[in-house]
């Protein structure tokens, strides 16, 4: 975009600046403001050449801007082509626009839900997840049976040498005393604990091991093991019985309401979970309908925002600079591609607010604002106060719209319910060594 300002409009600015100044002026032998207009203009000619510059870009690029009607993104790449008093300014932006695309002309968007319910199944499975942190472990003289605890003492070799020797920080693999193992359980090494089933107190038994291809530790993957195990004790779980006392552990008034509370909350979770994926789907859905060029300057932008995140997580994980250093390839690739939808998806999302008049009130933006303070343990006041310096008030404004932009969506989706998968049994659960 090249814009010219009249010579006429420069040298009035010249003057109007040069007054500014002079009203601020202190000079050897006036009092300030009264130092005459030459010897500011000689005295600050480079300062006032850079304020009427300045004045004068500003202005009159906002003023072609909106002339033309153009939604600019970001700002403007500035070059000077010609500026002195008594000729024009002239001056050509670079500028970059909101992309041009059209939406579906339909935003009846067919989606599937998973056809499910909460079933009693559902809410007997959740009682007994409950029980089992409750278990206590009472020593029996017998031999081990399927859902006993073994308690075992035990050294390990590969290859007919200590672990340790293969695998210098797997000492854990190499020896244990009063190790807690459950029976049957794949928690520690598959196909350990299976072999220590009719065994009693006081037996010891040697047993073999299959390391997997893929084993935590990679010296040893793909290799075969031999444990020398003494068993020390066994121990029978005992889970509390499912009653109005069990149900008061929980603070629930009784068992009737507990199942209640548990039925509730499968439900919410239920309907979270059916929401998210619907929800996924709609964003899927419309970034294949939509196709755009997108904006050089707004993908690099979000790009540099999704390598901060993946950074910031893997430095919260423990994971060392080095690494991190050493991914670096792949850590753009991935946030490159995850960018590129995240930007797409934005001004979609954002159209189809403009198109439906869909707006975010001050209201709004409050209560989130609120709900924000409380989760992080500060005043409302102050949290404001943080976002403000951190321009963040824009990210709220656009998380509200865009999950408003994705309510109507989904008000307006075509729903089919298909058969609900199997369910799921849940996670076997390993009991730590409590000593």
């Amino acid at each position: 975009m090249r814009v010219e300002i009249e010579a006429q409009k420069v040298d009035e600015t010249f003057q109007s600046v040069t007054r500014e100044f002079q009203r601020e002026a202190v000079l050897p032998g006036f009092r300030p403001g009264k130092a005459p207009a030459e010897m500011v203009e000689r005295k600050y000619s480079k300062d006032i050449e850079k304020e009427v510059k300045r004045k004068l870009i500003s202005e009159s690029y906002k003023q072609a801007v909106e002339d033309q009607k153009l939604d600019v993104l970001g700002y403007p790449d500035i070059e000077e082509i010609q500026f002195s008093r008594g000729q024009p300014l002239q001056f050509a932006a670079t500028i970059e626009t909101e992309p041009e695309f059209e939406l579906p002309a339909s935003l009846g968007i067919p989606v599937k839900r998973e056809g499910r319910s909460v079933t009693e199944d559902d809410v007997g499975r959740a009682l007994e997840a409950l029980r089992q942190p409750q278990a206590t472990f009472k020593t029996v003289e017998r031999p081990v049976q399927s859902g006993d605890i073994a308690v075992v003492n035990y050294t390990g070799t590969c290859e007919g040498k200590p672990i340790t020797d293969i695998a210098p920080t797997a000492q854990g693999l190499t020896e244990r005393k009063n190790f807690w193992v459950d029976v049957p359980s794949s928690a520690f090494i598959p196909g350990f604990s299976e072999q220590l089933l009719g065994a009693k107190a006081g037996d010891k038994r040697t047993v073999t091991v299959d390391f997997a291809p893929d084993f935590v530790t990679p010296q040893l993957a793909g290799k075969k093991g031999a444990y020398e195990v003494e068993v020390m004790e066994v121990k029978e779980k005992v889970l509390p019985t499912v009653d109005d006392a069990f149900a008061k552990s929980f603070g629930a008034e009784n068992l009737e309401k507990l199942r209640a509370g548990v039925r509730r909350d499968l439900e919410n979770e239920l309907t979270f979970k059916q929401n998210k994926d619907i929800r996924s789907q709609l964003v899927r859905s419309v970034l294949e309908r939509v196709n755009f060029e997108l904006p050089e300057t707004a993908l690099a932008r979000e790009t540099r925002n999704v390598v901060y995140d993946i950074v910031r997580e893997n430095s919260k994980r423990g994971v060392s600079r080095e690494t991190i250093e050493q991914q670096k390839e792949q850590i753009y690739s991935a946030a490159a591609h995850g960018a590129r939808d995240r930007v797409k998806i934005a001004f979609i999302l954002q159209r189809i607010a403009e198109k439906e008049d869909i707006k975010v009130s001050q209201e709004e933006i409050a209560r989130r604002i609120q709900g924000l303070a409380a989760m992080y343990q500060m005043s409302a006041e102050k949290f404001a106060k943080d976002l403000q310096k951190r321009n963040g008030l824009i990210e709220i404004y656009d998380q509200i719209m865009n999950e408003k932009v994705l309510d109507f969506l989904q008000q307006k989706a075509r729903l089919e319910d298909e058969p609900a998968a199997p369910a799921t049994p849940a996670p076997e659960m390993s009991v730590n060594n409590p000593s």
